[in-house]
């Protein structure tokens, strides 16, 4: 009776001129474990990025992560798919920070102040050597994430300088590349502790981003536009 009445029904759908309906497949979500062995690769390949620069050995990081080199290779076929992965992480829990001091702090200035050190922890300057050799800076996930990440820091700036607190002659650019410069690691260098001086220094140049201006600075402001041509 089973077989007659697919039968029928794949031949009702043929006199209706409709082709037979194949059996709903449903995509399977990857497993638990898989996705958390996912993230401990990602979480590793950043410490050891940061710690030794991104030509630290993929061997390394599967060790790193406690896991078999065949699972690395399983979610990351070469170096490049998971440094554009770690990429992505910090860019995204970068944008995530911002969102997070915004909420955080009712006075501008001191949510400016709370993201470029919340931004340091994430280690962002890790990101300027990634971003060498085989890499495609163009990827839509990248590019995307990056827009997320300056219309958010954008946002922190520019009510600091509407409510009197941030010099005007700065731009979202001066952060950035003060932030990229201050918290970029040096990997392979004798000072392995030199990172404890980080908030130190990065607390002196929120200081003169505050008014009133005690100088005037040289040049024009960095603006978003100047780092994507440089």
């Amino acid at each position: 009776m089973r077989a007659e009445s697919a039968a029928g029904a794949t031949g009702a759908a043929r006199a209706k001129g409709g082709a037979p309906t194949a059996p709903c497949r449903s995509t399977p979500r990857p497993r638990a474990d898989a996705l958390r062995n996912r993230e401990r690769i990602i979480a590793a390949a950043r410490e050891l990025f940061v710690e030794f620069g991104p030509d630290v050995a993929l061997d390394d990081v599967a060790r790193r992560a406690g896991v078999g080199n065949a699972t690395l290779y399983r979610n990351f076929p070469d170096r490049a798919a998971l440094t554009h992965e770690v990429v992505l992480a910090v860019t995204s829990r970068t944008t995530l920070r911002a969102e997070e001091a915004e909420a955080a702090e009712s006075d501008p200035f001191a949510a400016l102040s709370r993201f470029v050190h919340a931004a340091a922890d994430e280690r962002i300057g890790a990101l300027c050597p990634m971003l060498s050799g085989v890499f495609d800076r163009d990827h839509p996930d990248l590019l995307a994430e990056r827009g997320r990440l300056e219309g958010a820091v954008e946002g922190l700036v520019a009510r600091a300088q509407s409510a009197g607190r941030l010099r005007t002659d700065i731009a979202v650019g001066d952060v950035l590349v003060a932030l990229s410069q201050l918290t970029r690691p040096l990997p392979g260098i004798a000072c392995q502790g030199i990172d404890r001086f980080t908030h130190r220094h990065l607390q002196l140049f929120l200081d003169g981003l505050e008014t009133p201006a005690r100088s005037e600075l040289p040049g024009s402001a960095a603006t978003l536009e100047d780092l994507r041509r440089s």
